[in-house]
C-alpha cells in the first residue's frame, strides 16, 4: 500500500517537473527568438535560442524550487536561467523591451492552449483511454501541462521586477522616471522573495495563491473541463 502511494505521488512530481521544465525552456527561447527579431543578436550567439534544456536551466529555480513547492503545496512555477540580451541593439527600445518581455508570458498562453486542445481531442476521441496505463498518464500529463503555463502566465505577469510583467510599467513611466526604474530593478529580488514567502509567513497571507486561484485556475477549468 505504501510502496503504490509513493510510486503515484513519484509519477505526479516527475510529470509536472517534466510540464515545468518545457514549460520554461519554451518561454526563454520566446524571450530570445523575439529580441532577435527586434535587432538583438545577443542571445543567438550566446546559444540561448536551443530548445535544448541544458542550455536554459537553472538549478534552483528550474528543480529545487518547484519541487520544494510541490512538497508545501503552494502554487508551483519555476524559472531559468535570463535570456541575456542587449537593448541597445533594439531597434525600438522602449516598445521593443515590452514584446520582449511578454513574448514569455505569450508562449505559455500558447502552450496551455495547444495542451488543452490535445486534452480535449484525447477526451473526446477515446474518454476509456484516460483512465488506466499510458492514457491515464498523457492525460495527467497534459492537464498538469495546461495548469503550470496558466500558472507561469500569470506569475511572470505580476508587475514586480524582475517578472516579465514589471514591463508594462516601464512602458507608462517617462524618460527620466523611467532611468530610475532601471537602477532600482537590481534591488527587486528581495521583494520578490517577500511577497511569495516572507509574507505568506508573517501575515498568513498568500497573495500570490490568491491571485492565481482567481486567475489561472478558473480559466484552467474552462478550457479543460467546460
Amino acid at each position: 500500500m505504501f510502496s503504490s502511494l509513493f510510486n503515484f505521488d513519484f509519477i505526479e512530481i516527475a510529470l509536472t517537473v517534466l510540464a515545468l521544465l518545457i514549460s520554461i525552456v519554451v518561454h526563454e527561447v520566446s524571450h530570445g527568438y523575439v529580441a532577435y527579431l527586434c535587432g538583438d543578436p545577443t542571445a543567438k550567439e550566446a546559444g540561448r535560442l536551443s530548445l535544448n534544456p541544458l542550455a536554459h536551466l537553472d538549478p534552483f529555480g528550474s528543480v529545487l524550487l518547484p519541487l520544494l513547492l510541490l512538497f508545501l503545496g503552494g502554487p508551483v512555477f519555476a524559472y531559468a536561467k535570463p535570456v541575456p540580451y542587449d537593448p541597445r541593439y533594439l531597434r525600438h527600445r522602449r516598445r521593443d523591451e515590452l514584446l520582449v518581455a511578454l513574448s514569455g508570458p505569450a508562449s505559455n498562453l500558447v502552450q496551455a492552449l495547444v495542451g488543452a486542445g490535445l486534452w480535449q481531442l484525447l477526451w473526446r476521441v477515446a474518454p476509456e483511454a484516460t483512465v488506466a496505463g499510458f492514457g491515464w498518464y498523457l492525460a495527467d500529463f497534459l492537464l498538469t501541462y495546461v495548469y503550470v503555463n496558466l500558472v507561469l502566465m500569470f506569475f511572470n505577469l505580476i508587475p514586480l521586477p524582475p517578472l516579465d510583467g514589471s514591463a508594462i510599467i516601464g512602458w507608462f513611466l517617462p524618460e527620466r522616471a523611467l532611468r530610475t526604474y532601471y537602477r532600482i530593478q537590481q534591488y527587486s529580488m528581495p521583494i520578490l522573495i517577500g511577497v511569495l514567502f516572507l509574507v505568506p509567513m508573517v501575515l498568513h497571507w498568500d497573495p500570490v495563491a490568491l491571485y492565481i486561484d482567481v486567475t489561472a485556475a478558473p480559466i484552467y477549468d474552462w478550457l479543460c473541463f467546460a
